[in-house]
């Protein structure tokens, strides 16, 4: 008996659910009494929202249109991509609300972007109704504005011109590297090289102020503007200007030897008039060979006051050191400035290379006694050999002149350029009317690097890779260089994502 009975419970499921009006099927109440399914064959929240849209990209700056005229850098599947495309698809969605939104996987080069969007609606008698669909997006190439000039390379509206009045060219490629490294030249449509200068062309005028801006900062120098009618719009009363800004660096480079007026000279710590110009920076920097006193001048200082070169790297001269005597405790005038550190000042005794046949000496003072030993080679200028037109060198006394300056020991060229086992990067830019001795004043500039570490700082050096490793030779001139430690590494679209990624990018 007992296995055989069985107990019926019937239990009213009224209380906890309701039938579908229109296919039967329990459910849980709701104000629209329908299933989910049902509902959805009568309602489409989705509605007039576009399920293809198209998105316009610029291959060349790889930047995305957000309208109006906005360009936009964004990384696929990023944060700022959702976010336009969210807002192509914005104006048809203001009567549901949005939920959640994310990108399915597509092909990269596919021209294809997939987006899954949750959205939620208010339908019948209250109920809320919650959708998953998905919108493509279709990548269509469009050239922005900024491509546009740049392939023109004639539409230009400020052009910044940078000249200085010398026959060397140090001062520029160091100020070429200050820009690559604060990157100030993306923003150029065109760098255009001319003989005593570089010009830059910007499509906007704000672009060529903040260059001026960066100059004034980075180089003694002095600007003009001026603005030349292009059209005007009568009805808007718009006017359309091209702006050139002129930017005139002080004549001096490093190692030039120049003659100061007594006047400036008196105001920078009664050093002497006849000075060696250490380096360019911001400011310019001198030191007096006869007392290693030191002094800056600022652009201001030196357009009220100017000063000339009164020589170039060519006509410095080869001399041997014959003797050398360092020169100690020597005590300064009232008022002197302050003295440098990081030299030495010593006497020396030279003689030309070219008149070693002679018995010609001769004696000088110098800021290089911490270099130099008998037997080594200097570069100097030779005044007592040499017809020097200058103004406040006339006015000197011939006694305070001396006879020779010498400016950097010289070392073995060949050598140091089989040693040298770093580079720099250049800007891309249009050439005209160059010399022929652009390479022997670059690899000038380079071994100005090699020999002032301050220099140095504000310049990005890079590991050559290409150049083969050179066993240091039997005979170390003591040439300077610079260490692994300064250098960084150069990298390249292959480092990042392997030689198939770079492929691939191409």
């Amino acid at each position: 008996m007992e296995g055989n009975s069985s107990v019926t419970i019937n239990i009213d499921c009224s209380n906890y659910f309701n039938l579908c009006c229109t296919c039967g099927v329990p459910i849980p109440p709701n104000p629209a009494n329908m299933c989910v399914a049902c509902l959805r064959t009568q309602v489409d929240i989705s509605e007039g929202i576009p399920k293809q849209v198209t998105v316009s990209f610029c291959k060349q700056c790889e930047r995305y249109l957000q309208p109006p005229a906005t360009w936009m850098q964004c990384a696929l599947e990023s944060r700022e991509l959702l976010a336009l495309c969210l807002k192509k698809i914005k104006s048809s969605m203001t009567k549901v609300r949005l939920i959640d939104a994310g990108f399915l996987w597509t092909e990269p080069h596919s021209k294809r972007i997939k987006m899954k969007v949750t959205i939620q609606k208010e339908v019948m008698n209250g109920a809320i109704l919650q959708q998953v669909f998905v919108v493509e997006f279709v990548i269509q190439y469009q050239m922005c504005d900024d491509c546009h000039r740049v392939e023109a390379k004639d539409f230009w509206k400020a052009v910044v011109q940078v000249r200085q009045k010398t026959v060397h060219k140090k001062t520029f490629y160091y100020l070429e590297q200050l820009i690559l490294k604060h990157k100030l030249h993306q923003n150029s449509l065109n760098i255009k090289e001319v003989n005593d200068g570089i010009d830059f062309y910007y499509g906007s005028k704000q672009h060529a102020q903040k260059m001026v801006d960066f100059l004034q900062c980075t180089v003694p120098c002095r600007s003009k503007t001026s603005q030349r009618l292009i059209s005007h719009d009568i009805h808007s009363n718009t006017y359309n200007y091209k702006s050139t800004y002129s930017m005139e660096i002080v004549p001096v480079c490093k190692d030039n030897v120049v003659c100061l007026s007594p006047r400036l000279a008196q105001s920078l710590g009664n050093m002497g008039q006849v000075c060696v110009c250490a380096r360019v920076t911001s400011t310019i920097h001198l030191i007096d060979p006869n007392t290693l006193q030191i002094a800056e001048v600022d652009g201001n200082t030196y357009w009220r006051n100017p000063f000339n070169s009164l020589c170039n790297r060519r006509q410095l001269e080869e001399f041997i050191v014959m003797d050398t005597d360092i020169i100690r405790n020597q005590k300064l005038g009232a008022g002197a400035g302050v003295r440098s550190n990081k030299h030495i000042l010593a006497e020396v005794w030279v003689q030309k290379t070219s008149e070693m046949d002679t018995s010609q000496q001769y004696h000088c003072r110098t800021f290089l006694g911490h270099l130099l030993n008998i037997g080594d080679l200097v570069l100097g200028f030779d005044f007592a050999n040499s017809n020097v037109n200058d103004d406040n060198l006339e006015k000197m006394n011939p006694h305070h002149v001396p006879d020779v300056v010498l400016i950097k020991k010289s070392y073995n060229r060949s050598r140091r350029v089989r040693r040298r086992n770093w580079k720099l990067q250049e800007m891309v830019k249009d050439r005209e009317d160059m010399g022929t001795d652009d390479e022997r004043q670059y690899q000038d500039f380079l071994e100005d690097l090699e020999e002032d570490e301050a220099l140095r700082k504000n310049v990005n050096i890079y590991r050559d890779a290409s150049k083969i490793p050179v066993e240091s030779d039997t005979e170390d001139d003591g040439a300077p260089s610079v260490s692994l430690v300064e250098m960084l590494e150069e990298l390249s679209l292959a480092d990042a994502t392997g030689e198939e990624g770079a492929d691939m990018m191409e």
